[in-house]
């Protein structure tokens, strides 16, 4: 039932987290106590994109104070099974490296030891020896054949490859006017929220049980495969999450790998192990958005009335097909239609395997990847057929009167007036005005655009949308999957006082504050009467697999549940209540924290909800209890895909159209908003403070997406965005206003007429940005992001070709592919005689007392050395074991250096000539290298490498002046390990 009259919902009370978040008091997972004796994790991670584990040498780890265990792949292995993939492939989804690692930052060992810094001293001491494999990164060049395999089993890295077709699309292909086409690739960012991964898991071998305490983002559809991966009943797995968590968008599914390595870690610890996600982890390894390259077609009438769509997908889901995923690659699978009256479309997707980090869900899933396609290919339409934009984006609406629609591929989008929606934008958002700043500035020269999208936002998954994956036979073989099922509880203690649990876990959306309003409105009291608890447990609350919060469902399901939990009590109250006033039920109402019957009388809430308690004997016949209520809420409009693969996708739909005017700067490429306006339909609004947050956070992300997010790759698969420095995020500063206008179309599905509102301007923003920046500069294809280098090519235009036979300037530094260069020249004076340093040069003694961090230097040969060194560059360090070796000797004059190193962080190789000239009262010692670093360490940024570089020579200079003197000598080889590749 419905309340009886709105009091709260619907205004922009102050939200009750605010207090704690702002004063720090809040409560994160690091933040939490955790049992005397818990000990702490550290992980060991992959340099290399792909490579055979030929060998794990933890003697010298285990060794070492402090240290308690030391878990390898092989260890992880024999306690579990790999984890559920997405799909139905022969790939051995462990979450730790087992034999092979597949991406740059994949676990390969875990030290657990009393003390987080132990522990990360520690992984200095793990010796891997690998052995290297082509990797690869593009998706394309992944499933062509003859590609390097990354699962030997699965028989390609193509892992699903499924057509669909709805309506005609051939026929209406055969008979359009024209035919547009468009091909984009999408680029892979992340959420980087403020909170990292944290776990904290204690094994019970008495229970053979599991307790795991993480910051997840709705655990509970990772449950079960997290019980199946551990190899535990349900029952012996209970999963808890923290009060507060520091941002998520979808990011923090991702902790499931990590919550079984913990779990796992602590059974062989024999203590509870505690691990917090350090920055540099989190960029490397966390989930990512999938990267997608799209073909999209449309058939076309003269008119610009778009009558077929044909998508070609081919998502790169990264190194494994890691759940929920290919969940991005179907969530959108109802709408690919977006906003527009299109009955024929043709499909195929395909999912590929890369060497990159496993992806995952991230604000906006799957829409940002279907709308850039979509709304460019929309405006390429216009442009090719001499028409406005807007014009064809109103001519292909669907019409306000038609909802709800069914799309062609099955969606049922419940209420709305696109058309409308549209109109009001234009008028409201000043369209004319826009359009009139556009001509005064081209006419002043100046490179102004204008850009249109219009999106539908699904909100409310269904669970079965990701069973299309699957052919009709598969889903048939596997049982039926669908719905939306959330779950909210209501309890009355004996004081009268209301207390909410639901199955959802915020991370900043503000559920105590709405939830308060939703269920104070139910029972006629203020929203400080009721207590919101966001702690989750499932061993003791309620929930189900498809509990959580995620895909933008909480205002339309889990409020929605709160609100029926809540009126279910009241039904019952109000037959206590009319048993105690003489009155029948429907003659009682809740107000102004009262229980008021038809002709006055009345009681105070508390007394009359808290009878269960101290008289359960005055109930009226048919009342069981009026202490706690649990309403589990699914829609039956969730059904699972049909035999012809329709499938509606999302329960509800809202709408968005976005316009902005932007201005490029021709000569740095910069792109300035000039302004920027968005209108949406979410349903009813229930908080309006909270969804304009919710629209103006999404739109500061989207504009990351937009200006200055990749997650980018070298062509070896090192990471190369490994720090904020490189790895680039809009502060305050590059957000601009924006107009936010509304229009409530309530949802008849859900209980209180809401949609979802929280992903939006993720799906919307780049694309309209990138189309105002297309027609400001009239270019036809642009790409994301939109770096002022990016967009300065654009206005340049393409390169010319070098003559023909121009040799390339500079050499090719030693390294492998897409490693960062390091180059420099310098020298040093030492107060010693020449033929003193060449000796110092050559002696392993001495090398090992001068080179900054070694552990010890080997002599092989006269001119062959290896070292043990530790390097700290900038925010990381680590352990490295350096191959040099010397040649074109002109003793006491002169000698070439050449090695390699490689380490936790990454690998280096290089070479330098290393030059001595007697000088007054000592040595001149000029030197001059290149080198090439990969891995980890080449993601901190050029600028930090080369301070470091110049540190580190510094300090050897320094070093070897000291030792140089009457004492023995030797050098020259951590010059080059130093000079070189040491820094790799």
């Amino acid at each position: 039932m419905r309340a009886e009259s709105v009091a709260w919902t619907g205004q922009s009370l102050p939200r009750v987290e605010d207090a704690a978040l702002l004063s720090g008091r809040g409560r994160f997972i690091d933040d939490l106590g955790v049992r005397p004796g818990t000990l702490e994790a550290a992980i060991l991670r992959s340099p290399h994109a792909h490579a055979d584990i030929v060998a794990i040498d933890t003697a010298a780890a285990l060794a070492l104070p402090g240290v308690v265990a030391v878990v390898t792949g092989r260890d992880l292995a024999a306690l579990t099974l790999p984890m559920v993939a997405g799909l139905k492939v022969n790939v051995e989804n462990w979450p730790m490296a087992v034999e092979r690692v597949r991406y740059v930052g994949e676990p390969v060992a875990i030290v657990v030891a009393q003390t987080r810094y132990l522990a990360e001293d520690a992984l200095d001491a793990v010796a891997v020896e690998y052995a290297p494999k082509p990797a690869l990164l593009d998706p394309m060049t992944s499933i062509a054949p003859g590609a390097v395999l990354l699962h030997d089993a699965s028989g390609g890295n193509l892992v699903s490859d499924r057509r669909f077709s709805y309506g005609d699309p051939e026929g209406a292909f055969a008979l359009a006017d024209k035919v547009f086409e468009i091909a984009v690739r999408y680029p892979r960012n992340t959420g980087a929220p403020m909170e990292t991964f944290g776990v904290v898991a204690e094994y019970d071998p008495h229970e053979g049980a599991y307790d795991i305490l993480a910051n997840f983002q709705g655990p509970f559809s990772i449950h079960t495969v997290l019980a199946r991966t551990l190899k535990v009943p349900g029952n012996r797995l209970r999963m808890r999450m923290p009060p507060d968590s520091g941002g998520s968008f979808g990011v923090k599914q991702g902790v499931a790998p990590y919550a079984a390595l913990i779990a796992v870690a602590a059974r062989i610890a024999g203590r509870p192990v505690k691990w917090i996600e350090d920055r540099l982890e989190h960029l490397v390894g966390a989930v990512a958005a999938t990267n997608r390259v799209t073909t999209l077609k449309a058939a076309v009438t003269a008119a610009g009335r778009i009558t077929a769509l044909d998508f070609d997908q081919v998502e790169d889901c990264g190194a494994y097909p890691r759940a929920p995923e290919p969940a991005t690659l179907y969530r959108m699978h109802g709408n690919m239609t977006g906003a527009y009256d299109i009955a024929n479309v043709a499909i195929r997707n395909r999912v590929a395997l890369t060497n990159k980090a496993p992806t995952g869900l991230v604000r906006g899933f799957g829409g940002p990847q279907v709308y850039f396609a979509l709304e460019r290919l929309v405006q390429r339409i216009a442009e090719g057929l001499g028409l406005d934009p807007l014009d064809v984006i109103r001519r292909n609406l669907i019409p306000g009167g038609a909802f709800p629609y069914r799309t062609a591929t099955g969606a049922l989008y419940d209420s709305g007036d696109f058309p409308g929606a549209v109109e009001m934008a234009a008028a409201d958002g000043r369209l004319a005005d826009l359009l009139a700043r556009r001509e005064t500035a081209r006419g002043e020269g100046r490179r102004y655009g204008i850009g249109f999208a219009a999106v539908v936002e699904p909100s409310v998954s269904n669970m079965g949308y990701i069973t299309a994956v699957l052919t009709s036979q598969e889903r048939a073989k596997a049982g039926p999957k669908n719905g939306a099922q959330a779950s909210a509880t209501v309890a009355i203690d004996p004081t009268g006082t209301v207390s909410v649990t639901s199955s959802s876990t915020p991370q900043g959306q503000g559920h105590r504050t709405v939830l308060a309003q939703v269920v104070a409105d139910v029972f006629g009291l203020a929203p400080a009467d009721v207590r919101v608890i966001c702690e989750l447990d499932t061993g003791k609350d309620a929930w189900s697999i498809a509990s959580g919060n995620y895909s933008s469902r909480f205002a339309a399901a889990v409020a929605g549940a709160a609100h029926m939990a809540a009126s279910r009590l009241k039904d019952r109250l109000a037959q206590v209540a009319a048993a105690q006033f003489q009155a029948q039920p429907e003659d009682i109402s809740f107000a102004g924290g009262r229980i008021v019957a038809k002709g006055g009388a009345s009681a105070p809430f508390a007394r009359i909800s808290a009878l269960s308690h101290w008289s359960p004997g005055v109930l009226p016949e048919g009342v069981d209890q009026t202490i706690r209520e649990t309403a589990f809420w699914t829609p039956p409009e969730l059904t699972a895909p049909d035999a012809a693969d329709h499938v509606n996708s999302s329960l509800c739909h809202g709408f968005i159209f976005d316009m902005c005017g932007v201005e490029v700067d021709a000569v740095s490429g910069a792109v300035r908003i000039d302004r920027y306006v968005t209108m949406h339909d979410c349903g009813r609004v229930l908080h309006p403070g909270m969804v304009e947050g919710q629209i103006r956070g999404a739109f500061a992300q989207a504009l990351g997406a937009t200006f200055f997010e990749e997650l980018a790759y070298a062509e070896d698969g090192a990471f190369l965005t490994g720090t904020f420095a490189d790895y680039l995020l809009p502060t305050a500063t590059e957000v601009p206003e924006i107009e936010v206008l509304h229009m409530e179309s309530p949802s008849p599905f859900t209980p209180l007429g809401a949609k979802g509102v929280g992903e939006g301007n993720c799906m919307s923003t780049p694309v309209c940005v990138a189309n105002a920046v297309a027609d400001a500069l009239g270019v036809a294809d642009i790409a994301l992001p939109l770096t002022p280098a990016r967009v300065a090519a654009l206005v340049e235009g393409p390169e010319p070709a070098p003559p023909a036979g121009a040799a390339r300037a500079g050499a090719k530094p030693a390294g492998r592919p897409g490693d960062r260069t390091l180059r420099g020249e310098g020298a040093a004076f030492v107060p010693a005689p020449r033929d003193q340093v060449w000796a110092t040069l050559l002696d392993a003694d001495a090398l090992a007392s001068i080179i900054p961090g070694c552990h010890g230097v080997r002599k092989l040969s006269p001119t062959h050395f290896t070292a043990d060194v530790t390097l700290g560059i900038g925010p990381v360090k680590g352990r490295y074991k350096a191959d040099v070796k010397l040649s074109d000797l002109d003793a006491p004059n002169a000698a070439t250096l050449s090695g390699n190193v490689s380490g936790a962080l990454g690998t280096g190789g290089g070479s330098g000539r290393v030059t001595l000239t007697q000088a007054k009262g000592g040595t001149r010692v000029a030197y001059v290298y290149e080198a090439a670093v990969g891995g980890k360490v080449a993601a901190i940024g050029g600028r930090l490498l080369d301070g470091a570089a110049k540190a580190i020579i510094g300090q050897f200079f320094a070093a070897l002046a000291r030792r140089a003197a009457p004492r023995r000598a030797g050098l020259l080889a951590r010059l080059l390990g130093m000079l070189t590749g040491g820094r790799g």
